[in-house]
């Protein structure tokens, strides 16, 4: 893995429709831009990115919650996105967040038992990408249905390709439509 850049970016929101939030609702976001061995070319056997993935996994996820400075089991929600650069595909993109990434961001949070929410898309250098968030361990929790935007004004380049995993301290501030609670949740299946 050739690796150009790393980054993170930590959100804390300490006021919400006039109203101070405390404590404050916290979000952290790795990032690598690394080169893509298969831009511009087809290639058939995907196992190099898969394994990259799973080497991000880890590296990102110990990164982003060390950002916030808790625990993994202080971990609260999460999040996996990649941006192609114009010369790759989007497969390339799911060979990394899919097949082999997962087990490692979730050995850095401590569990991980619903689903990672992800998207993936291709794009020029500086493009956004909205990474979806939900809760850790049980997904039907509504406070954590969030996401986070994020982008590198120069990444990635058309050879690239930006990873972000995204890990939170908490839900959305503010939180009152009601639903599952994190106190409720029962923390077996992933759901619920």
């Amino acid at each position: 893995m050739e690796i150009r850049k790393l980054m993170v970016i930590v959100e804390e929101t300490r006021r919400e429709a006039g109203r101070e939030i405390a404590p404050a609702t916290r979000k952290a976001a790795a990032i690598a831009v690394i080169k893509n061995p298969f831009a511009g070319r087809y290639e058939e056997d995907l196992t190099a990115l898969m394994n990259i993935g799973e080497e991000l996994g880890g590296i990102l996820g110990n990164k982003a919650r060390e950002a916030l400075g808790i625990t993994p089991e202080q971990c609260e929600s999460y999040g996996k996105a990649a941006i192609v650069g114009l010369k790759g595909e989007l497969e390339h993109a799911a060979a990394i967040l899919h097949p082999k990434l997962g087990k490692p961001f979730r050995d850095a949070l401590g569990r991980g038992l619903a689903l990672i929410p992800s998207v993936k898309k291709r794009g020029p250098a500086g493009s956004w990408i909205d990474v979806p968030l939900n809760h850790k361990d049980a997904a039907f929790i509504r406070s954590h249905f969030d996401g986070f935007t994020v982008a590198v004004p120069d990444a990635p380049l058309d050879d690239e390709i930006l990873v972000a995993l995204v890990v939170t301290d908490s839900g959305r501030p503010l939180p009152r439509i009601g639903g599952l609670t994190k106190e409720q949740a029962e923390y077996k299946d992933g759901l619920r």
